[in-house]
C-alpha cells in the first residue's frame, strides 16, 4: 500500500513538473501565431467573410496544417542550431542573397507595420479617440515596452495580449450562426480560378503564414534559450498557437459571413466591419470587434518591427536581443525604433490609401512566402547542420507541395492580371 501511495505521489509530482515546465517554456509559438491575427489579418478575414461568405472557410484546415509544419521546422532549427533563421541563411547562402532578402522583407514588413498602426487608429476612432492621439501614444508605448523591458517582461505582456482575442469568439457566439450551414461549407470546399478568388486565397495564406513569423519565432526560441531536451514543450507551444490562431480567424470570417454577407453590406476595412455590425448584431458586437482590432494591432505593432529587426541584425552579424541594453545593441534598437516611428508617422499623413496597403501587404506576404520556405527546407534537410533532426518525408512533402502551390497560384494571378 505504501509503495502504491509513493507511485501515485511520484506520478503526480511528474505531471505537475511537466505542466510547470510547459508554462515556463511556452511563449514563442503562441505569441508568434496569435500576432499574425493583426490589423491586416483581421481586415483580410473580414473581407473574406463579407465578400465570399463561408466559401473559403474550408481553407483554414489545410492552412493550419501547413502553419504547424512550417513553425515546427523553424522552432526545431532554433533549438538545434542556437541561431536565428537570417543567421543560418547568411552562413549557408552568403551575404549577397541575405542582403536582397533583407530588402524584400523590410519593404514587405513596412506595409504590415503601417497597416497595424492603421488598425490602432481605426479601432480607437470607434471609441471616439482621434488618430493624432491614439497613434503617437501607441507608438511610444510599444517602443518603451521593448526598449526598456527584458525578454521575460515583454513576453508576459505579449501572452496577456493573446487572451483578449477571445473577444472575437464571443462576437461569433452572439451573432448565432447556422451551424449546420457552417459544417456543410467545411465539407464541400469550393475554389474558382477567378482573380478575386485567387487573390483572396493567397491573401488568406499570406496573412496566416506570414514570412516574418518564421524569423521572429526562431529568434525568440534562441533568445529564450530552449534546450534540445526541452523541445517537446516548445513543439506543443507551436502546435497550440497554430490551432488557436485559426479558431480566432474562423470566428472573424463567421461573424462577417453571417451578418454582412447575408445582408449584402460591402466593407473595405475591419473598422467598416465593426461599425456595420451595430444595426445587424448590436452595439456590443461593434465594441467587441473594435476592441479585438485595437488589441491585435498594438500586439502586432510591437512584434512585426521586432521580427524585421532580428532579420536585419542577424543577417549583418550585429548584436540582437531584448535582454541587451541600448549601448550593447545600438543597431538592434535603432532599427526597431525607426520602423515603429516610420510606420506610425506614415499613418498620420492625410489621405493615405490605407485599404490597398492593408490588403495587398497580405497578398504580398503570400507571394514572398514560398521563397522563404525554399530557404527553410534547404536548411532543415542539411544533415551537417541539423544532424539527426532533419525533416521526415511527411513534413517535406507538405512543405514542398505548399511551396509549389503558392508559386503556381501567384503565377496564375499574375498572368490573369496582365
Amino acid at each position: 500500500m505504501d509503495d502504491y501511495k509513493k507511485l501515485v505521489s511520484s506520478s503526480r509530482h511528474s505531471l505537475w513538473r511537466t505542466v510547470g515546465l510547459f508554462f515556463i517554456l511556452m511563449g514563442p509559438g503562441i505569441i508568434t501565431s496569435n500576432v499574425d491575427n493583426d490589423a491586416g489579418g483581421i481586415t483580410t478575414y473580414s473581407l473574406a467573410g463579407s465578400q465570399f461568405g463561408l466559401k473559403f472557410i474550408w481553407s483554414l484546415i489545410p492552412i493550419m496544417i501547413v502553419l504547424i509544419v512550417i513553425q515546427e521546422m523553424c522552432a526545431r532549427m532554433g533549438v538545434v542550431t542556437g541561431k536565428g533563421l537570417s543567421d543560418l541563411i547568411r552562413e549557408k547562402f552568403g551575404a549577397k542573397i541575405t542582403f536582397y532578402l533583407m530588402i524584400a522583407m523590410f519593404l514587405t514588413n513596412m506595409g504590415n507595420a503601417i497597416s497595424n498602426f492603421a488598425g490602432v487608429a481605426a479601432g480607437m476612432e470607434i471609441f471616439g479617440v482621434d488618430k493624432f492621439v491614439s497613434v503617437p501614444l501607441s507608438a511610444f508605448l510599444v517602443w518603451w515596452m521593448v526598449v526598456k523591458g527584458t525578454y521575460k517582461s515583454v513576453e508576459k505582456a505579449f501572452l496577456v495580449a493573446c487572451v483578449f482575442y477571445i473577444s472575437y469568439i464571443i462576437t461569433g457566439i452572439i451573432v448565432k450562426p447556422d451551424w449546420n450551414h457552417v459544417v456543410e461549407q467545411f465539407l464541400n470546399p469550393q475554389l474558382n480560378l477567378q482573380p478575386s478568388e485567387m487573390a483572396m486565397v493567397i491573401g488568406l495564406v499570406g496573412t496566416t503564414i506570414a514570412p516574418w513569423m518564421q524569423f521572429y519565432l526562431q529568434a525568440s526560441i534562441v533568445e529564450k534559450g530552449i534546450k534540445i531536451e526541452e523541445y517537446k514543450f516548445a513543439r506543443f507551444d507551436v502546435v497550440m498557437g497554430s490551432i488557436v490562431v485559426h479558431i480566432v480567424a474562423f470566428f472573424i470570417i463567421l461573424v462577417c459571413a453571417e451578418t454582412l454577407f447575408k445582408t449584402g453590406v460591402r466593407i473595405e476595412t475591419a473598422k467598416d466591419a465593426a461599425l456595420s455590425l451595430a444595426p445587424l448584431a448590436g452595439k456590443y458586437c461593434t465594441y467587441l470587434f473594435a476592441f479585438g482590432l485595437v488589441n491585435a494591432s498594438l500586439f502586432a505593432a510591437s512584434i512585426l518591427p521586432l521580427s524585421t529587426t532580428y532579420l536585419i541584425c542577424e543577417g549583418l552579424g550585429w548584436e540582437v536581443g531584448i535582454d541587451k541594453k541600448f549601448v550593447e545593441a545600438p543597431q538592434f534598437y535603432g532599427i526597431y525604433s525607426l520602423i515603429i516611428f516610420l510606420g506610425a508617422g506614415i499613418i498620420l499623413y492625410p489621405d493615405l490609401p490605407l485599404i490597398p496597403i492593408m490588403y495587398f501587404s497580405q497578398v504580398i506576404n503570400g507571394m514572398v512566402l514560398p521563397f522563404i520556405l525554399i530557404f527553410i527546407l534547404l536548411l532543415i534537410n542539411d544533415k551537417k547542420l541539423m544532424m539527426q533532426h532533419t525533416n521526415g518525408p511527411i513534413f517535406n512533402i507538405i512543405a514542398w507541395v505548399t511551396t509549389v502551390l503558392l508559386i503556381g497560384f501567384t503565377l496564375i494571378l499574375f498572368f490573369q492580371m496582365i
